[in-house]
């Protein structure tokens, strides 16, 4: 088990522990405690998460979220390029904000993988001192997935509340929509079942500089290959600067009329902005697609292109 406190920023604080059957440790301090994925920490996680703050509350102990790394399906299935709507840095951050105090992750091993819903009771939960736990309607966890939120509130040594869906118009809010919506750049209805706008963060690093000849200097991010790529084309959103946010032209896609390249960029025009940030780490928020990125024929077209780019951008999203 590694324990460690974060202080500052937005995990200030917090606590953060890692769980190896190959290290088993008791822990004394009293948690209630949700058990999930949480890719996403969208409206459905968040109703988990609220349900188990309270309960912590009432009950005078602390609140925890459970979780495992890496992804299941990697251990699982193998699979190496596995994508998400938010790294775990994301997740802790976004859990930290909503007054989650400790994030407990479970090193999801080939032999975590292979336990049966009682032994995963027995040599993981009953390690934990938890005084409840909440889970989704739909939770699956041991070998196989036998295990359900029945067998848990069975084997569990403590209450377990399990909180029911979350659904809008269209149907239960859940990882998998959100994907399909981000892919198919409908990033403003995905930020409705998120309850936050779609969010890539990574590095500024240099391009070629075109931009800067034209009139519209834009931040390059590299980001990892991790987070699920909207659809390519343009973007009204938000770049957030040393804590700041500031509205933003993003275009995510080939650069098509003067530099094109094979692998997908990220480059976004900060508007109002006039700081060298080459080498920081800034977020890209996705509000609203504007348009499919085009070649244009001249760098004329381009241009004026661009302008009505900012303004659409300008009157689409608020400071």
């Amino acid at each position: 088990m590694t324990v460690c406190i974060i202080a500052g920023g937005d995990c200030s604080d917090m606590r953060i522990m890692k769980i190896d059957l190959q290290k088993p440790v008791q822990h004394t301090f009293p948690v209630i405690a949700c058990i999930g994925y949480f890719d996403g920490m969208h409206k459905g996680h968040q109703a988990l998460i609220e349900k188990t703050i309270s309960m912590a509350r009432d009950r005078r102990c602390d609140s925890g979220l459970i979780t495992f790394d890496p992804d299941p399906w990697v251990t699982l299935k193998k699979e190496q390029h596995v994508t998400h709507i938010n790294t775990m840095r994301q997740r802790i951050n976004l859990a930290a904000r909503m007054g989650i105090q400790n994030i407990i992750i479970l090193n999801f091993t080939e032999e975590m993988s292979r336990l049966s819903p009682s032994e995963f009771t027995d040599r993981v939960l009953s390690t934990l001192n938890l005084k409840g736990l909440v889970c989704g309607f739909d939770f699956r966890y041991g070998y196989k997935g036998e295990g359900n939120s029945e067998t848990l509130a069975h084997d569990a040594l403590c209450r377990v509340t399990v909180v029911e869906p979350v659904t809008d118009a269209n149907g239960k809010i859940s990882t998998s929509r959100i994907s399909e919506q981000i892919m198919a750049g409908n990033v403003a209805y995905a930020a409705d079942m998120l309850g936050y706008y779609y969010e890539i963060q990574g590095k500024v690093v240099h391009g070629r500089h075109r931009g800067h000849d034209l009139g519209f200097p834009t931040a390059n991010v590299s980001a990892t290959s991790e987070y699920i790529k909207p659809k390519p084309g343009v973007y009204a959103g938000y770049a957030v600067v040393h804590g700041r946010r500031y509205r933003a032209m993003i275009n995510l896609g080939h650069n098509p009329t003067m530099n094109y390249r094979d692998d997908l960029s990220m480059e976004a025009y900060i508007l109002d902005f006039n700081m060298d940030i080459y080498g920081e780490r800034i977020s890209i928020e996705f509000v609203r697609y504007l348009r499919p990125e085009v070649r244009f024929r001249t760098i004329g077209n381009l241009i004026m292109q661009l302008e009505q780019d900012a303004r659409d951008v300008r009157n689409t999203i608020p400071l």
